[in-house]
């Protein structure tokens, strides 16, 4: 199971933390029962124990489990595997009602990531944005990239209500993601611009700024509506 050949953009912690967070939500592990120690995590997945504990403790950010002084790590009890569940998205009026959510959501995730974040969680958002800048820079739009670049601020909000929340409404977003994207590659500006609110974003997140962060979250979200829906 070890992992020292895995992708080369994901850290060995992030590996780890996404094995065992399938794992975790997939109920292979049952409510309460207690984790291999770091040790023995450690040989599963043939890495360092810095490496699991850094998993461990994005696992605990996430309230997917918790820790007893002396006892170890035990699994959360999640009550419903899917916590949150929305039906299939339909039509506009649906996509306009998750814009309505999500400018409620993001900027709060985006001011709490100023004040919470961890430089684990500054890499993650950098990353995305890094491909972000990369498909920019060749005129086009990776609609993956920028959900992970969303999602990343959820998790360095560290309040897994954030982040289960966005990880629920992938499908939605991406509906909505890839419309715009295609909108603004019509435009030869239009790339660079949306790339540079994302970049002010991260920038704002990373200097503490919470009240500029959630400001400008806000404001890419309502450009972003607007741009697909001029007349909203």
């Amino acid at each position: 199971m070890g992992l020292e050949s895995g992708t080369a953009r994901k850290s060995l912690s992030d590996l780890v933390f996404e094995r065992m967070h399938r794992a975790i939500k997939s109920g292979a592990y049952q409510p309460d029962e207690r984790l291999p120690t770091e040790h023995d995590l450690a040989a599963e997945f043939e890495v360092s124990r810095p490496i699991i504990r850094e998993a461990l403790r994005r696992l605990r950010d996430q309230g997917l489990i918790y820790s007893r002084r002396g006892a170890g790590s035990f699994v959360r009890a999640l009550g419903l595997k899917e916590p949150l569940g929305f039906g299939q998205l339909e039509n506009v009026a649906d996509l306009l009602n998750c814009y309505e959510f999500r400018l409620t959501l993001e900027p709060a995730a985006a001011s709490a990531a100023a004040a919470r974040h961890t430089q684990e969680s500054l890499v993650d958002i950098r990353r995305a944005l890094e491909l972000m800048r990369d498909a920019t820079n060749r005129q086009s739009h990776r609609a993956d990239a920028d959900f992970q670049f969303h999602l990343a601020i959820a998790r360095a909000a560290r309040n897994s209500y954030f982040s289960t929340a966005m990880e629920a409404l992938k499908d939605h977003i991406a509906v909505g993601m890839k419309f715009h994207g295609a909108s603004v590659k019509r435009d030869a500006e239009g790339l660079a611009r949306v790339f540079a609110e994302h970049e002010a974003i991260a920038g704002a997140i990373g200097s503490g700024d919470g009240s500029k962060a959630e400001e400008l979250m806000r404001a890419h979200l309502v450009g972003s509506r607007e741009r697909l829906f001029p007349t909203q």
